[in-house]
């Protein structure tokens, strides 16, 4: 997903950034992508690492002085599969420290930066398992599914999407939750229905928004989807 959204944006013209924690799969992304002619530079990101995320912060800002978008891409599924009642305070942290905890780390220090553009916008990657209309809905398919870890990390994720709209209101920034669909991705042992490029159109379309676009807002492709 995060390679597809970033081979999207550098066909618009986007000088993309690729966080990787893994710099040698970072580099290599980057190299894969200037072979079809999109600006990327690899950039180390592990989003769990307070350090790591300062340093990030640091580089683009000594080598642009300023952000114009951000995609908070990273997530984990975890491997706790059970029902929530046989869930450990770990099996929890393990996900929330990258699907929850990590966004907020890397947007507070990049806020800053996107604060300079003069059309900033923040991507944050949801999944319509986060949706707790839709997944308290006994009569749709989501209700079926009850992946605690990843689901309410989700839910999160969208809560933290509607406080950051709250304190951006008023100002150039904007920032939205992306529903990408079931995508096939190393996430979920490539069983979704969606290819990459599909789920990551929306993600495009918010990074993208002109300024009359929404902010706080949860949508797919399809448009809103209820929190």
């Amino acid at each position: 997903m995060g390679f597809e959204t970033a081979r999207q944006l550098g066909e618009r013209g986007v000088v993309v950034l690729l966080g990787a924690r893994d710099e040698g799969r970072g580099e290599q992304a980057a190299d894969t992508l200037a072979q079809q002619g999109v600006t990327a530079l690899p950039l180390h990101l592990d989003v769990t690492d307070p350090a790591s995320v300062a340093a990030a912060a640091a580089e683009v800002d000594r080598r642009y002085g300023r952000l114009d978008i951000l995609v908070n891409n990273a997530g984990v599924a975890g491997g706790f599969s059970g029902p929530p009642s046989e869930a450990a305070v770990t099996d929890l942290w393990e996900v929330y420290e990258t699907n929850v905890f990590g966004v907020l780390s890397v947007t507070n220090a990049m806020l800053p930066l996107l604060r300079r553009s003069p059309a900033g916008r923040i991507v944050n990657m949801s999944s319509h398992l986060g949706s707790l209309t839709l997944n308290s809905d006994p009569e749709l398919p989501f209700a079926g599914i009850n992946m605690v870890a990843y689901q309410s990390s989700k839910t999160a994720l969208n809560a933290l999407t509607v406080a950051y709209a709250k304190e951006l209101h008023g100002t150039p920034v904007k920032i939205n939750a992306a529903l990408p669909g079931i995508v096939a991705t190393d996430l979920n042992g490539r069983q979704g229905q969606r290819t990459a490029a599909e789920g990551a159109a929306i993600a495009v379309e918010l990074a993208l928004l002109d300024d009359a676009g929404p902010s706080g807002a949860c949508l797919s492709d399809r448009g809103p989807v209820p929190w």
